[in-house]
């Protein structure tokens, strides 16, 4: 998936603000790349897990729709961990032609890495920035 640095700049910036706390959101896409950025709110509001509101992710898919975007990325960030899939996020992971986006605060780390998870099975995708 594309995505442009300014799109990589707001998710970062998203788990900063969230920080300590787990960001989520989604990311409308078109043709293998990024278009809009939808930030949710994490229900769990949990420095160890997310949960996109319910009502948000209503909204956002709305919207995606209506613009004519696919649903290209759902993202959240790890705050004291590498940008990798927790045992959590794997058994929570519902859509399987999504790819997961992982944002980790954590220094000296891959700041945002991309992911398939199919039935369990956690495999990198290629992002590209820029």
């Amino acid at each position: 998936m594309k995505l442009t640095r300014g799109q990589a700049d707001e998710l970062i910036a998203h788990a900063r603000e969230e920080d300590p706390n787990e960001c989520c959101g989604m990311i409308g896409g078109r043709d293998g790349a990024a278009v809009t950025i939808y930030r949710a709110s994490n229900a769990e509001g949990s420095p160890l897990r997310y949960n996109l509101d319910p009502s948000d992710q209503f909204r956002i898919m709305s919207e995606m729709e209506d613009k004519g975007e696919d649903l290209a990325a759902i993202y959240h960030s790890h705050t004291k961990s590498p940008a990798y899939p927790s045992q959590t996020d794997i058994n929570l992971a519902t859509y399987p032609d999504a790819i997961y986006v992982i944002v980790s605060l954590l220094e000296g780390e891959e700041p945002i890495r991309g992911f398939e998870i199919r039935d369990a099975e956690v495999n990198e995708v290629a992002l590209e920035i820029g």
